[in-house]
């Protein structure tokens, strides 16, 4: 037995018991095994509990590596061949970043965090991602995104970039150069995922996991070893995204995901935990929430001192040690820390005694091992039922040395004078000499394409099936939509039934699903409303996804639509979390790249809480060419009375109309949601376009009119004639209304009385989307600024509507005046708007119209106050309209209110 045994017995009131204790559960593991012992250990402590004794649960362990020396996997292949390798990568994602901020412009671009997780990368490139092939589905890797230099530098190796590409990093606008980050939008047949912003791509892995499980129980993908890789930094961890979802991993036993942290120690402007221990810290969270945690804190030249550790002090000092001063070792050398780390103890100072400052600066970190991160990797794939988090520990700006290895300001380092660079080459023997680095050159360095290191490099890719990271455009399935007559019955007038959008939508939905080609890809997603909704009836009909089943009787068992859980249930039930929803979703609406396997995912929630909650990870789908649908149910500010002002959305459109390939509609009739569900449908599965498509639907019931014969372009393209008032006969006075969503009923409403009490006729027009107006606008004002000689210049698609139409325009929307006012530019009369700026509140419907001035009455008005501005009425008129329609024009303006 180890002498620390003598101290854990010093306070033992019967040392004796205590000792053949130990001894016989060490001889229980040297005959056994440990899995043995800790069979005994957990049956020990289940009788100690069912006793009465309270045993605390420790979630971490010893700072020492999980796996011990003799239980690691040992790395095959050539690892001097390796190292050369991964040492000419890193001086080429130096190089690429120092090149850059040596021309004028201030590109930017990081250094340290690649060189960090080199190792981590190398490992996993040479012996465990597989590539999709005919022979496997392919892993899918999220790549931490201040890394991507690291893995432009191996593909130029490979030779699939070449040096001008490497040299034109973040220079891409003339097409020549890469992209900062990892993102496919840009690099459409290379990068899988986007993961920048920090924090999106732990949440996207972990649900892109749990997406294949569904897909798999559910038939539509076979069951194979394919593996999630997500690689994030430990700071990074701080992000709430990057932990939140971390409990559904482990509850549905994800072993398709693999997290490795490269722990650093630091962030971007310092320590991660300068006071703490930040891989204790996830340790305690990760195994807490069910994951298999490796730590790989120590490189092999810690093993014969750990080794040697017989008293245990080596071990207390390695946990009583904070990482501010772990940092300061790395940053301060062997002389630093033979004084201040090792020279804590007597103990320990005479471990490496015989030493020197050279030997105990080499002393390495776990994460810069390769033996050691191939044990953590290998144990990672072979572990099932459990996802894992390797927790590797690294030292951030690793060969910066004096320029930035564990420093502060290391993230921000970009740029490196010549002294640097010379020893960054000394320190990884790259073969270039002085006169190839003089003036300030810092060339790339390629052996050559007949080279062994690229021949060994090539090798290892087409055992693993090809070349990573590589994306798929298309998938090579194509889906045909089913065709709008499938929708008949939401096309025609629904006569006294009274029905909100929301309902259309789930009636559409219900006709998707019995296609037989489309039904079966469609992916409903719920974060707990589905029955605010009126989905519930999808519980019953198509069940919902566990992948344990449903264990329990449901307490509405007894009723037709109870809640019923099913390993191959269709809806995704996401809980209270719309993060985790949008992720599912985009695991979805991406997975006709990621599986070429097309699907089509509806993620239907409380359009306040999509876009303003999740609008960084909607930009992350429009970056990976997701394609699917957004319902932004109860929307506007007005509809959703009673819920008050965090419920009440006036904005979403504005935020879905920044997004360039999100195309967004505000339906008020069902027929217009059946034409929009229908060509998105076309657009996605038939032409394969990368766009994604948000709806937002309302909970007001009232009856819906016959699309009008023709008016599906118009529907798609933004803006119909849903009423024509006729020719205008001599002297008569007309407006032209425009609305969309719910207000548009209130805009009907205003014509009718605009005619009752001014004899005024108005032309009313329906705008499903004023963002697509404005697109379309600005497309044509853009060709006609490039085109000046063109014999015929363009019209927007509202100008060509309206041009030559009587009187003043008014538009009215549920939404902030913003969004109908973004197509000013292109309605040719005088335009005015009116919309729901300001805070929302608790109310009925018709008096949160009133409050922000869109109902009928303020309406009408505006339509009388334009005339009287365009001379065809007069300001009496004008004020006759307030006195007529009780406007109180002494209430506080409802955006200061």
């Amino acid at each position: 037995m180890n002498s620390w045994l003598n101290d854990v017995l010093d306070n033992d009131p019967d040392p004796t018991e205590s000792r053949e204790w130990l001894e016989s559960l060490k001889a229980v593991i040297d005959a056994d095994g440990t899995e043995r012992a800790h069979q005994l250990l957990e049956g020990m402590v289940e009788l100690t509990r069912r006793a009465g004794g309270h045993l605390p649960f420790a979630p971490t362990t010893e700072y020492v590596n999980t796996i011990p020396p003799h239980m690691e996997a040992r790395i095959p292949g050539d690892q001097a061949m390796e190292w050369r390798i991964r040492s000419m990568i890193r001086w080429n994602a130096m190089a690429m970043v120092v090149r850059a901020n040596r021309k004028p412009g201030d590109l930017g671009g990081h250094i340290a965090s690649f060189a960090s997780g080199a190792t981590l990368y190398d490992v996993g490139f040479n012996h465990f991602w597989r590539a999709p092939s005919e022979d496997h589905p392919g892993d899918l890797l999220y790549v931490q995104g201040h890394s991507s230099p690291g893995i432009y530098a191996r593909s130029f190796l490979e030779g699939r970039l070449t040096e001008s590409q490497i040299d034109h990093l973040r220079m891409e606008v003339d097409g020549r150069g890469i992209s900062s980050y990892p993102h496919p939008w840009l690099m459409p047949d290379y990068w899988q995922t986007a993961t920048v912003s920090m924090g999106l791509g732990p949440i996207a892995a972990i649900y892109q996991a749990r997406n294949w499980k569904y897909l798999e129980a559910r038939g539509l993908m076979p069951k194979t070893d394919r593996k999630v890789w997500c690689f994030l930094g430990d700071g990074e961890t701080d992000e709430p995204e990057s932990l939140g979802a971390i409990s559904i991993a482990g509850r549905e036993g994800l072993d398709n995901l693999v997290f490795v942290i490269n722990c650093n120690l630091q962030r971007l402007d310092g320590p991660v935990r300068g006071n703490g221990k930040i891989i204790q810290e996830l340790e305690g969270n990760f195994r807490g929430a069910g994951w298999n945690v490796v730590k790989t804190i120590w490189g092999s030249y810690w093993d014969p001192l750990l080794a040697r550790d017989h008293d245990g002090m080596l071990r207390k000092l390695m946990m009583e040690t904070v990482d501010g001063e772990y940092q300061n070792c790395k940053a301060f050398g062997g002389k630093y820390t033979r004084d201040n780390f090792f020279g804590k103890y007597p103990e320990t100072a005479a471990m490496v005694a015989s030493l020197s400052d050279e030997d105990i600066w080499r002393l390495n970190r776990g994460g810069h091992d390769p033996h050691k991160v191939y044990a953590a990797y290998m144990n990672a794939v072979e572990t099932k039922g459990q996802p894992t988090v390797i927790l590797a520990k690294t030292v951030k700006g690793y060969g910066m040395g004096s320029a930035g290895e564990a420093l502060n300001p290391t993230h921000q380092t970009k740029k490196l004078d010549d002294e640097a660079v010379r020893a960054f080459r000394d320190r990884f023997r790259i073969p270039l000499d002085d006169e190839q680095l003089k003036d300030g050159a810092v060339p790339f360095y390629h052996p050559g394409e007949k080279s062994e290191e690229v021949e060994y490099m090539k090798e290892r890719r087409a055992a693993l099936g090809g070349f990573l990271p590589q994306r798929r455009r298309k998938s090579t399935q194509t889906l045909a939509a089913p065709k709008l007559e499938v929708f008949e019955r939401l096309m025609k007038d629904t006569g006294e039934r009274e029905i909100s959008t929301t309902m259309a939508f789930v009636q559409s939905l219900g006709l998707i699903l019995r296609d037989k080609q489309v039904g079966p890809r469609v992916v409903p997603i719920v974060c707990d409303e589905a029955r605010t909704f009126g989905m519930e009836g999808l519980f019953r009909q198509i069940g919902i996804y566990a992948p344990h089943g449903q264990k329990y009787k449901p307490v509405d068992r007894d009723q037709l639509m109870y809640y019923r859980e099913d390993e191959a249930g269709q809806v995704l039930q996401e809980g209270i979390s719309e993060a985790g929803a949008f992720a599912s979703w985009l695991a979805s609406a991406t997975s006709y790249s990621t599986n070429d396997l097309p699907m089509l995912p509806f993620y239907i929630y409380y359009s306040m809480f999509g876009f303003q909650r999740i609008g960084d990870a909607a930009w992350q789908a429009a970056d990976m060419r997701a394609r699917g649908f957004l319902l932004g149910a109860t929307a506007g500010r007005t509809t959703l009375n009673g819920e008050g002002l965090q419920h009440e959305d006036g904005h979403s459109h504005l935020l879905a109309g920044a997004i360039p390939n999100c195309r967004a509609y505000d339906p008020t009739f069902a027929a217009e949601v059946a034409v929009i569900v229908q060509h998105g449908m076309e657009r996605m599965l038939d032409q394969q376009q990368d766009e994604y498509w948000y709806l937002t639907l309302m909970n007001e019931n009232y009856a819906h009119p016959a699309l009008p014969e023709g008016a599906a372009e118009g529907v798609i393209r933004g803006m119909y004639l849903l009423k024509d008032a006729g020719k205008p006969k001599k002297g008569e006075l007309r407006v032209q209304l425009m609305g969309s969503g719910t207000i548009l009923r209130e805009v009907i409403a205003a014509a009718e009385l605009l005619d009752k009490d001014f004899g005024v006729t108005a032309d009313i027009w329906s705008c499903p989307s004023f963002t697509e107006l404005r697109r379309d606008g600005f497309d044509v004002e853009r060709w006609n600024r490039h085109n000046p000689e063109a014999k015929t210049p363009r019209k927007a698609y509202v100008t060509q509507l309206l041009e030559g139409r009587q009187g003043p325009a008014i538009a009215a929307t549920d939404y902030v005046r913003a969004f109908p006012d973004q197509i000013r530019a292109f309605v040719p009369m005088h335009y005015t708007v009116l919309g729901t700026d300001g805070f929302g509140r608790s109310d009925t419907r018709a008096n949160l119209r009133r409050h922000f001035e869109v109902d009928r009455f303020h309406i009408a008005h505006a339509a009388i106050d334009a005339l009287a501005k365009d001379g065809g009425m007069t300001a009496k008129d004008a004020a006759r309209a307030l006195k007529l329609y009780r406007i109180d024009t002494d209430r506080p303006n409802p955006l200061l209110a």
